[in-house]
């Protein structure tokens, strides 16, 4: 058995300390690192081939996805996914104010080639509040997670998911340069409501 020691490199020759369940005793420091800041704040629609971030398209013949892709300079971290499905008269069961959906949007990312599916129909503005965990709260009864005025007069949903509480801490990793994505398909005819759209919020981690 090696007799192993981790000590402070300065010469305080201060110990790391492990308790009685062979855990190692660390405190979280409160202080910034000092430095560069090596995170930076990403904001950005998912976005057709051709760059279009209005996903009323109609996929139900020609299937149309919607992208967020790696970066080429840094590791980026997708941390959140914010949609918004407005309508004039939108309730829970439709989509907007559209019957709800055949096929439904398939919404996934890509993993080192491998497809992890998120979700695989989603049909109706209650899906999307269902994924998304009620996130944000608010309204109630017949105006429950129905917002007024989204889009001009027109109500919507408004459902946040936090890829966070999915795989956390950081959501999910598009490594640099690579091909990875997380896609929304859209796999019907969406045209028909006032906005479908979906902004990602996250952070790109720079190597300097």
């Amino acid at each position: 058995m090696l007799d192993l020691r981790i000590i402070d490199g300065t010469g305080t020759e201060r110990r790391a300390i492990v308790d009685d369940q062979s855990g190692l005793v660390v405190s979280v420091n409160t202080s910034p690192p000092i430095g560069v800041q090596k995170n930076k704040i990403f904001r950005g629609y998912l976005t057709s081939s051709a760059g279009a971030t209005d996903m009323r398209v109609n996929g139900s013949v020609t299937n149309v996805d919607f992208s967020i892709s790696a970066s080429n300079t840094a590791d980026r971290y997708i941390t959140q996914l914010s949609f918004i499905i407005a309508d004039a008269g939108a309730s829970l069961n439709t989509f907007g104010n559209l019957a709800a959906l055949t096929n439904g949007c398939f919404l996934y990312y890509n993993r080192l080639g491998e497809i992890v599916t998120i979700h695989n129909a989603l049909k109706s503005n209650w899906d999307f509040v269902r994924l998304c965990s009620g996130q944000p709260a608010f309204g109630a009864t017949t105006n429950a997670f129905i917002a007024s005025n989204v889009f001009g007069l027109s109500e919507g949903v408004i459902p946040v998911l936090d890829l966070t509480k999915m795989l956390p801490p950081y959501g999910i990793k598009l490594d640099q340069s690579s091909t990875q994505t997380i896609t929304l398909t859209v796999r019907d005819n969406c045209t028909g409501v006032d906005q479908f759209d979906c902004i990602a919020y996250g952070f790109d981690r720079l190597a300097e």
